[in-house]
């Protein structure tokens, strides 16, 4: 497990998203509680998308490929803050202004329970990527994507849940 990932302080919420309680992320995931989480997918000017490796030493999912950055709402803190301090932390972006809100799923158990507020990033990089975090990162065509979701494993279900919602909002 990840250090101090097991005391890291979250909201627990009800099922329209409003905070009942504060737990440890730890207890969070053991009881299947419902919570808050951010991801963010970055495009380049070629509509190519980063996704980022997790690290094996990750708790949840090590090792397979996710979003370009994501995270746990910590407690206290907004879906537009968390988002905010992500992609700092993960991949050394300081942003000015948020980035575009795409959509919000509710959660589910492909998604560990989480309401997943979804974002939209255009930047081409680079990124400092935090090695800690992330194992590696790379630039993928909506091609590539599509296959690799219907060929096979190595992304994380929350990432392909997102990838869904996304393709449907865009062809609506």
């Amino acid at each position: 497990m990840e250090p101090s990932t097991e005391y890291e302080l979250l909201s627990v919420v009800d099922d329209s998203d409003t905070v009942i309680e504060q737990r440890t992320r730890g207890e969070i995931h053991r009881l299947g509680l419902r919570h808050r989480a951010v991801h963010v997918l970055i495009f380049d000017p070629s509509s190519r998308i980063y996704l980022q490796k997790r690290s094996n030493n990750k708790d949840i999912n090590p090792g397979l490929w996710d979003s370009s950055a994501a995270g746990h709402v910590d407690a206290g803190e907004t879906y537009d803050q968390c988002v905010i301090r992500e992609l700092r932390e993960e991949l050394g972006i300081r942003l000015e202004k948020l980035p575009r809100m795409l959509f919000k799923l509710a959660p589910m158990l492909s998604t560990g329970m989480e309401f997943c507020q979804v974002y939209r990033l255009e930047h081409s990089g680079p990124f400092d990527v935090n090695s800690e975090e992330i194992a590696d990162g790379c630039w993928y065509t909506k091609a590539q994507i599509n296959d690799w979701i219907e060929n096979g494993s190595g992304l994380t279900e929350t990432f392909c849940v997102i990838w869904r919602a996304l393709q449907c909002a865009e062809s609506a």
